[in-house]
């Protein structure tokens, strides 16, 4: 029997036939055989609105541990209005918020940023499990932790994404289907290009990429806790079945709870361009990476200056690179010179956290520098840092980092 967590946007609740039609997809769900579990947002607004009179009526004096409790209101609201629909459909089902003793989710007491305890999570969603196993439907409420003192927390913005991948992942779901107000994974905005086309399928690791730089469809944080071995996708409410295909999101494929470092197989050998009017000329990187195309030899980095342009290959293609690139130097007015520089080890280390985390780069590149390994060039995005240090160091080089990520 398949298991399957649902998680319905504010969206998809917005208004009483919102909520039926949403409940009704469930039930639809169940009666072929499935085992359900439902996480919900607040009605779309709602915890932005009751912020608002919060703030209007008490001003900076709320505490933290009032907003929490304020901004839960939302939630709770949803998962009892979503929970009695099921039932008024026919089909057993209780709603679980923080003051329910099934509650799943245990935090620390960080009000309003909270971090979750995986390792209690995980024992606490064995209760879950047995109201399931009973043939019941249970309504999570998203978005909602739960302190040290059974305290209200809440999980961010995105929290009820996070909510629904990790329950997910506790109870080792065959499915997480993220249920919101468009068809799915768009090749880019479809209200800034009208013919944007749907994705059957993303991997996990460009789904946070899009939504770590600004994609509204998933939280980005709520992709650590997608495991594997589970499928997922994102599906329109509009079509009021859960069988819809929308977009698929596949993977991870390595590393742990999307974390990982690691270092490429081969060496990396750099190719520095240099000339004193390259910002003022448009179109030199497209003559770079197309030339590299026609030979078809794959850039590893690229990483460009004032005055110059580093290009980073495999070094199995670096002489043909070297040759084809010093074509491009002669025939451009703005390039004056290249070199062909050292072999280098290229490391990779992903880490979610990246964009929420001050200092990390200072905290990668410290234990380097008491070890006297010199970075050759660093590249970084809101994901990912990648080091290129000479070639023999490399193995240090990643060992010292994962150390850092442990």
């Amino acid at each position: 029997m398949d298991l399957v967590v649902v998680k319905f946007g504010g969206t998809s609740v917005g208004n009483g036939s919102r909520i039926k039609k949403a409940a009704q997809s469930v039930v639809n769900e169940y009666m072929k055989g499935s085992q359900v579990v439902v996480v919900v947002s607040a009605v779309n607004k709602t915890t932005d609105d009751l912020i608002g009179l919060s703030d209007e009526a008490i001003g900076e004096s709320l505490t933290d541990k009032q907003k929490a409790g304020i901004m839960a209101m939302g939630e709770l609201t949803s998962a009892r209005l979503f929970s009695a629909t099921i039932e008024s459909l026919g089909v057993k089902s209780e709603f679980i918020d923080p003051y329910n003793e099934l509650w799943p989710i245990k935090t620390d007491s960080n009000y309003l940023e909270a971090k979750i305890d995986f390792n209690t999570t995980k024992q606490k969603t064995e209760g879950l499990m047995q109201l399931v196993n009973q043939g019941v439907i249970p309504v999570v409420c998203g978005f909602l932790g739960q302190g040290d003192n059974g305290e209200i927390t809440t999980l961010g913005r995105g929290g009820s994404d996070v909510t629904a991948f990790l329950i997910g992942h506790c109870l080792d779901a065959n499915e997480v289907i993220i249920v919101t107000d468009v068809d799915g994974v768009m090749s880019t905005d479809p209200n800034k290009i009208e013919s944007a086309e749907l994705l059957e399928e993303i991997s996990v690791e460009e789904m946070r990429d899009l939504a770590t730089h600004g994609a509204q469809v998933l939280h980005p944080h709520a992709l650590r806790y997608k495991d594997p071995l589970i499928t997922a996708k994102i599906i329109n409410f509009a079509h009021g079945d859960l069988s819809s295909k929308g977009t698929r999101i596949v993977g991870p494929y390595e590393g742990d709870m999307m974390k990982c470092v690691t270092k490429y197989k081969n060496p990396i050998s750099l190719i520095a361009i240099v000339g004193d009017a390259m910002v003022k000329t448009s179109g030199l990187m497209a003559s770079i990476t197309g030339k590299l195309a026609e030979d078809d030899i794959n850039i590893f980095g690229i990483s460009a200056g004032q005055n110059s342009i580093t290009v980073f290959v495999e070094k199995a293609d670096s002489n043909n690179a070297y040759h084809a690139l010093h074509k491009v130097v002669v025939e451009t007015d703005a390039l004056s010179s290249l070199s062909l520089g050292r072999d280098t080890a290229m490391i990779t280390f992903v880490n979610p956290d990246i964009i929420d985390t001050p200092g990390i780069i200072s905290e990668i590149t410290e234990p380097l520098k008491k070890h006297e390994i010199n970075i050759v060039e660093i590249i970084s995005s809101q994901t990912a840092i990648v080091l290129f240090v000479n070639w023999e160091d490399g193995d240090k080089a990643r060992e010292l980092i994962n150390e850092v990520l442990e």
